[in-house]
């Protein structure tokens, strides 16, 4: 199985400017702290018990479950924001929803529609929703920016702590 059922996930986000659209958005990985890793975009459910932990510094490399969302703009001056949001129901045994939006406009803006969303999502589910947890960044574009933010899936219990990298040829 190349994929076990997530135990923990975090909140991360970032914003940078690029010379490029790519470096923009790698700049912003690198910002978030998941930059040297490869994120793999899922939907956006929570395994339920599923724990919510600091933000972490994963192996370089590792494939990354991550739902996210982000925004790219060439227009000098322009402010452009990312968020994410997760409703967390009641009941522990159902799974956590995520809600992703990236848009012009501040933050607080943008962060109160994904929050919106999540609520929403949970509700149309028939799920009462127990919390919501969000972060959002704003940027301000100077040439080519990228505002990030991700709910970022992983499995503590698996960190591998040999190094492979001596059994290269």
């Amino acid at each position: 199985m190349l994929f076990k059922t997530p135990t923990s996930h975090f909140f991360s986000c970032g914003s940078s400017e690029g010379t490029t659209a790519l470096n923009s958005f790698d700049g912003a990985l690198l910002q978030a702290n998941i930059g040297n890793t490869n994120l793999i975009r899922v939907s956006s459910m929570i395994p339920p018990r599923c724990r919510l932990f600091e933000p972490h510094t994963l192996p370089q490399g590792a494939l990354v479950p991550a739902a996210y969302a982000s925004i790219t703009s060439e227009q000098p001056g322009e402010i452009i924001s990312a968020a994410i949001a997760a409703a967390y129901p009641k009941d522990k045994k159902q799974a956590g929803l995520v809600m992703e939006y990236a848009s012009q406009g501040s933050k607080e803006e943008i962060e109160a529609v994904a929050c919106r969303m999540a609520e929403e999502g949970l509700m149309m589910r028939g799920l009462e929703v127990k919390n919501i947890r969000s972060i959002a960044v704003q940027h301000r574009v100077e040439r080519i920016g990228t505002a990030f933010a991700a709910v970022v899936l992983w499995d503590l219990e698996e960190e591998e702590e040999e190094d492979f990298s001596t059994t290269l040829p």
